[in-house]
């Protein structure tokens, strides 16, 4: 039944020809928390187009309505000093549940809402409880995926953010008809639906290999390597590869550079690189001009003279389809292409496509031209096929691939704090700036996207074709990476002696 080794699959990585070219990316699970997230996203563009929404709860604008898209991010705020310590303390699956089942409850509130502070009181308990699960989520997709199919997967996590605003959108197409408060209730009841799977389906998941050892389960984790990566064989050549690199880093972590604590995310060079460029990438996933879209389509639409809700919610579900077909498609080339190469065709087509749409958004206040507002939606759909080769994708899985274990569950803490905060700001500031200055707002987001470009080219480290640990010690200087490598050579020269001495009998 073991999978043993296998014939090289043509990746240039030291743990090549261990890898079963047989073994499937869908025997891996664990991806749907970022639906919620992309739902809830999806959910409130479509809200906001519905008269029976915007009635009920006194047709809300500015910094009201800013404050109904941004509590959610604010109840995330409030969970962030929690969420890594439950992930590192009791485990990945159980931090899941917690947050799952905190979000089946908000949800709850949130459908029966009968007030303006029921509705937002609900939207932050949701963002509290996704802290919990979209922290310990894909660290948990991340660090049980088969190697070959750890970043795939892990973008595809990310990337599935779609699918929950794919849902979204046709829901509330599919309700805006309904006279009655149901026309809103519906899509909100809806958002349920990833974490109640969840909560029915997470304990049939195993529980990260790296987190059992370091709680010092050691032949746990190696059966859960082996069920998952060999076919039970917990002699099978890859399975022994991947549970001593998982010793000898976390080893390394604990007893030779003490990367165990809050203050090691800054105290060392390689720590302060991973951070810098971590806090970068969850602004810019942000600042892009993708908030605007995101949050505020109905302005942008209104902006362009498209204000018949019919369109607009039309226009955002086929939107939300195309989004997730090129993030799926980035998903699944981030080994053969490289990180690198996808953030910068990814900044670049941005950047074009963007100055494109803030060109024709100006042509048409001027002019009224609806061939300029049939431009612009026409490059709103490829500026987000660019987004959508990097920006999705990638950060998550680029972000935990650079942080050795001890710092995962804090340093994509940070990411994600980041990630509200930015959020935060662009859901307050964005429909205020619409309204005052209309499309010239467009440009701020042009300038930052040449800037985001720049550091982008000096700063992204290409990771392709490594393992998670060989990923994450690129950043502590050739002495780590020898360390591990190192351990692994011993181990090899070890292995192929037992052989030896076997022949010989």
């Amino acid at each position: 039944m073991g999978a043993g080794a296998a014939v090289a699959t043509g990746a240039t990585t030291p743990y090549s020809h261990l890898l079963d070219p047989s073994r499937k990316w869908y025997n891996n699970r664990s991806l749907i928390t970022s639906s919620t997230n992309g739902y809830d996203g999806s959910m409130m563009n479509g809200l906001q187009s519905l008269d029976q929404w915007s009635s009920y709860f006194n047709n809300p604008t500015g910094g009201k309505l800013g404050l109904l898209n941004a509590i959610q991010n604010i109840g995330s705020l409030a969970a962030y000093p929690f969420a890594p310590y439950m992930s590192d303390g009791i485990g990945r699956r159980p931090t899941i549940f917690f947050g799952a089942v905190i979000m089946v409850i908000a949800t709850v509130v949130q459908t029966a809402s009968q007030s303006v502070g029921m509705f937002i009181g609900a939207r932050f308990l949701i963002g509290f409880g996704l802290t919990f699960a979209a922290n310990a989520a894909p660290m948990l997709v991340t660090e049980l995926s088969y190697p070959s199919y750890r970043a795939p997967l892990t973008s595809t996590y990310n990337s599935l953010w779609y699918s929950g605003a794919i849902i979204a959108a046709w829901t509330t197409f599919g309700t805006f008809k309904i006279n009655s408060t149901w026309a809103w209730r519906v899509p909100s009841a809806l958002q349920a639906l990833p974490s109640v799977i969840q909560v029915c389906l997470v304990w049939f998941c195993p529980e990260s290999p790296r987190w059992l050892v370091s709680k010092g389960k050691d032949e746990q984790a190696l059966k859960t390597l082996a069920y998952y990566h060999a076919d039970g064989n917990e002699q099978d050549p890859l399975v022994r590869y991947e549970y001593d690199e998982i010793k000898t880093a976390l080893e390394f972590d604990r007893t030779v550079v003490a990367n165990v604590g809050w203050k090691s995310l800054f105290t060392s060079s390689g720590n302060r690189k991973r951070m810098r460029i971590i806090i970068a990438l969850a602004f810019f996933s942000q600042w892009s001009g993708n908030g605007l879209v995101s949050y505020y389509l109905n302005k942008v639409f209104d902006g362009i003279g498209i204000t018949n809700p019919t369109d607009q919610l039309l226009i955002n579900g086929i939107l939300q389809i195309w989004n997730l077909a090129w993030a799926l498609a980035a998903s699944f080339m981030v080994d053969k292409i490289g990180r690198r190469v996808l953030f910068l065709t990814s900044a670049i087509g941005m950047t074009i496509f963007y100055t494109l749409q803030t060109a024709l958004a100006g042509h048409f206040q001027n002019s009224g031209n609806s061939d300029s507002a049939h431009g612009v939606i026409a490059f709103i759909f490829l500026y987000y096929a660019a987004y959508d080769l990097a920006f999705t994708p990638l950060i998550v899985s680029y972000t935990l691939e650079i942080l050795p274990y001890h710092l995962r569950a804090k340093g994509f803490n940070v990411f994600n704090f980041a990630i509200s905060l930015s959020l935060i700001f662009n859901q307050y500031t964005n429909p205020i700036a619409l309204d005052a200055i209309k499309w010239k707002y467009y440009v701020v987001y042009c300038c930052w996207l040449v800037f985001e470009t720049v550091f982008l080219y000096f700063f992204v480290i290409e990771t392709k074709n490594r393992t998670l640990e060989e990923t994450a010690a690129l950043f502590d200087g050739d002495d780590a990476v020898e360390t591990i490598a190192g351990h692994h050579a011993a181990g090899d020269n070890e292995k192929a002696s037992i052989q030896e001495q076997s022949l010989e009998k």
